[in-house]
Order: C-alpha cells, then sequence, then structure tokens
C-alpha cells in the first residue's frame, strides 16, 4: 500500500483527525481598521446575482465582496515594503503551504496581560521541553484570542490608546525571520502583528522582518486548543491569485486521533 493511500485509509478509519482552523467569513467577520490616514479594505460580503429566479431559474450565486486580507488569511511576502519584490500569494510554494506545525500556548500570559509580547526566550524554553521547531514549519502562537472571532469590539479590544492585542517583540520578529528555519507564523489575532506593533520601532516588525525573508502570516486561526504542541500537519489553501498580496485562505491541521 502507498503513502497515500495509508493516508487515505487512516482518514476513513479516523485515526487521523482534521480539524478546521478557518474563522467562517461573512459580513460579520472581525476585520483591520487602521486610523485615518490610512485607507482600509472592504470588509467581506456577498451580492446576490440569481436565486432560483428569472436572472438564473435553476441556479443560485452571488459575486464576492473582499479584501485580499479578511478573515482567516495568508500574507504573501509582496504584502509588505520589505517583500516588494518577493512571491505573490500564487507563487507561495506548496510544500511550504502543507506542512509541520508546533503550537506555542500562551494563553495563560495573554489572558493576564492582552499586550502580551512573545520573545525569543520564550521559543527557547518551548524548545527545551519538546525540542526544536522542525524545518518548514509553521509556528502557531495561541493566546485564547479566538474566544473573541464574532466579536468584533474584543476582537480588536481598542481604546484611546489603540488595539490591545498579542504579539511578538521586535526581537523575536528579528529572530524568527532570519534565524529559524520556518515556513512562517500563525496566530488568533487580526494581524500577525501586536495591536502595539505601530509604535515599535521598526513599525510592524513581523511584517517588516518575517515577510521580507521569504516567510509567512496567517491570521485569525481557529481552534488552536485542539492540537498538540508537535505532530500536526498543517493545510493552507488560499486562493492563487496573480499579484495578490495574499488570499483568504481555508486553513485545516491533521493530527493523529490520539493525540492533543
Amino acid at each position: 500500500m502507498g503513502i497515500v493511500q495509508q493516508f487515505v485509509t487512516a482518514v476513513a478509519q479516523h485515526r487521523v483527525r482534521l480539524i478546521d482552523l478557518t474563522n467562517p467569513l461573512s459580513a460579520d467577520t472581525p476585520t483591520l481598521v487602521l486610523p485615518e490616514p490610512f485607507a482600509n479594505l472592504v470588509d467581506f460580503s456577498l451580492e446576490r446575482v440569481s436565486a432560483y429566479d428569472a436572472p438564473g431559474p435553476f441556479w443560485k450565486h452571488h459575486n464576492i465582496h473582499t479584501g485580499e486580507h479578511i478573515g482567516t488569511h495568508i500574507d504573501a511576502p509582496v504584502h509588505w515594503a520589505t517583500g516588494r519584490d518577493g512571491k505573490d500569494v500564487s507563487q507561495l510554494e506548496l510544500h511550504r503551504l502543507v506542512a509541520p506545525a508546533v503550537v506555542l500556548d500562551f494563553t495563560e500570559e495573554a489572558t493576564r496581560d492582552a499586550d502580551f509580547l512573545l520573545d525569543i526566550h520564550h521559543v527557547r524554553t518551548w524548545e527545551e521541553r519538546h525540542g526544536p521547531v522542525p524545518a518548514n514549519a509553521w509556528l502557531l502562537l495561541r493566546t485564547g484570542w479566538d474566544q473573541y472571532a464574532r466579536d468584533r469590539k474584543m476582537f480588536l479590544n481598542a481604546d484611546e490608546h489603540g488595539p490591545h492585542t498579542p504579539g511578538f517583540t521586535v526581537e523575536c520578529a528579528r529572530w524568527l525571520a532570519e534565524e529559524k528555519d520556518i515556513t512562517g507564523v500563525g496566530v488568533e489575532t487580526v494581524g500577525i502583528d501586536a495591536g502595539a506593533a505601530g509604535g515599535m520601532e521598526p513599525p510592524f516588525p513581523m511584517h517588516h522582518f518575517l515577510l521580507g525573508h521569504d516567510k509567512y502570516g496567517i491570521t485569525s486561526l481557529q481552534n488552536l486548543a485542539q492540537l498538540p504542541p508537535t505532530g500536526a500537519l498543517l493545510v493552507v489553501a488560499p486562493l492563487p491569485i496573480v499579484g495578490g498580496t495574499g488570499s483568504p485562505a481555508r486553513v485545516l491541521a491533521l493530527v493523529d486521533h490520539h493525540e492533543q
């Protein structure tokens, strides 16, 4: 029996669990809000073209209106100025879109402090316990933020000082981009940077360093609590938009049925 057939059999026998990490996409999906004078993307919406009526008597279909970076989505290198000569979303390598994943759980820290920042020492301590982050892996930061994914106010968590959501230090962003052999980073929040990252130097360091070093970001992930720290396989399926800087994506995890 070939490897693919072994896998098909394992799925059919429920020895492999399929876990959807995607936030359902609708007009109510929380999206990033940039302050003036910056322009924002349009929220997701459906425009009905026909619904078993005169414009289409036997079918129903819609036009989709959405920005590239809406809901659970992937950031391609060309999304950021430092990656402007890099890949667009149609050029992302398949072997990096289907890759191992590790989950770093800092839910307690983010619950105590919405502005929690993952630093290099956090990753090293995790590696001492679980082993090195595998080559080509997705590093997924679990903070419990997915509990707010259907509450726009709580999800964005903004006040007069700006948004407050967890993320990464400048030093950790640089280190992950330059020193770690990873495909990219995934988060449960609206963006791969912390809410206060606009005030860092450089601004939005995860975007600056990660995308500038041909690595990718995924945002608005769900259900990371169902994944083990190591051993999951991530499947990221964006639309291959030619020239696109990103795309809403369906993100699935595959894990051994006994693991969590």
